[in-house]
């Protein structure tokens, strides 16, 4: 590993021991699904869903993925207020040298992560775990790669989610998973977000000082980045559950390989959805937005947010709303 990969990593470990420390990143599972899954309890399987996973319990992938979807817009709309006011004097407190919105951005990109997880039925991740344990690191660290895009999170994703994985992992020549194909891709997963949050996100750190712009960018950053973040996380986990052949197990196993051998990190797709960055490939219409198409709807609707918060005065609101429909 390089130097520059080695900083890179630290870079990435340094980010999660302060993000997960944040008020709401940590998800209770049992309230989380009972507050979800309601509406859903009529025959009395309530508990069964918080045993052993909504998926058990028997309800559908299509109610899980509609779910699961509702969920990203929310936590989109919500962390584009939040991350504004952190890019704003007085937002959230800055840990060590890691921007304010850099972290708030981890932090509910983490938090999205956990619920995703916990609708497609993956176990309690804080059931005996503390927030710097080596277990909690290593999930997050492999939800944030799939939603950053890195090569072979997703497949790794679905090998260790599949229903069927145990069984198909038995069926497989024996090698040591975890040493050989599972460590080696976290910490390329780390190197590389790690990487790209040194060159490009610290970068933008001096914007913080300028008040109202500091707080718009970080707050448009976090709006053309979350949702498809969410969406490549939901779709994997739906993927995984979606009968996942044997067939696939393979193709999957080949691609985790083939990306743990590699000796440049390198993303899925030529894709990598982060803070701002641009992305080698055309966004999809339906989970990007064009920053220039960006309306004054959409900047007014930010605004009353962060007047409903309490980040802004109703004086700063009011003149931000007259700049807006007057410029």
């Amino acid at each position: 590993m390089t130097n520059e990969q080695q900083s890179g990593q630290g870079t990435m470990e340094v980010i999660l021991a302060n993000a997960v420390k944040l008020p709401g990143v940590k998800v209770d599972r049992s309230e989380f699904l009972a507050q979800q899954f309601a509406k859903y309890d009529t025959y009395g399987n309530m508990r069964t869903i918080l045993e052993r996973g909504p998926l058990e319990a028997g309800i559908s992938l299509t109610v899980i993925d509609k779910l699961a979807k509702t969920l990203i817009e929310k936590r989109t709309i919500l962390s584009t207020a939040a991350s504004t006011a952190a890019g704003l004097p007085g937002g959230l407190a800055m840990a060590a040298t890691i921007p304010a919105d850099t972290l708030q951005f981890f932090g509910v990109a983490m938090r999205m992560s956990q619920e995703l997880a916990y609708l497609y039925g993956r176990a309690d991740l804080w059931l005996d775990n503390t927030p710097d344990s080596e277990q909690v690191t290593r999930e997050l660290t492999l939800y944030l790669g799939v939603m950053f895009g890195v090569a072979g999170s997703a497949p790794m994703l679905r090998i260790l989610n599949a229903p069927d994985s145990r069984q198909l992992l038995s069926t497989h020549p024996q090698q040591d998973l975890a040493h050989t194909m599972y460590y080696p891709l976290l910490k390329k997963i780390s190197s590389y977000i790690g990487i790209k949050i040194t060159k490009k996100t610290f970068a933008q750190g001096a914007s913080k000082f300028v008040p109202v712009l500091g707080g718009l960018l970080s707050g448009g950053m976090t709006y053309f980045s979350m949702k498809p973040m969410g969406n490549r996380l939901r779709e994997s986990l739906f993927d995984a559950c979606d009968h996942y052949s044997e067939a696939e197990f393979e193709q999957d196993m080949e691609k985790v390989q083939r990306a743990v051998a590699d000796s440049e990190i390198n993303v899925i797709e030529g894709e990598f959805f982060d803070l701002g960055f641009n992305s080698k490939q055309a966004p999809d219409s339906s989970t990007a937005v064009s920053p220039e198409k960006f309306s004054v709807a959409d900047e007014l609707l930010k605004f009353k947010q962060l007047l409903d918060m309490g980040a802004i005065t109703q004086e700063e609101f009011d003149r931000k709303k007259s700049e807006l429909l007057n410029g």
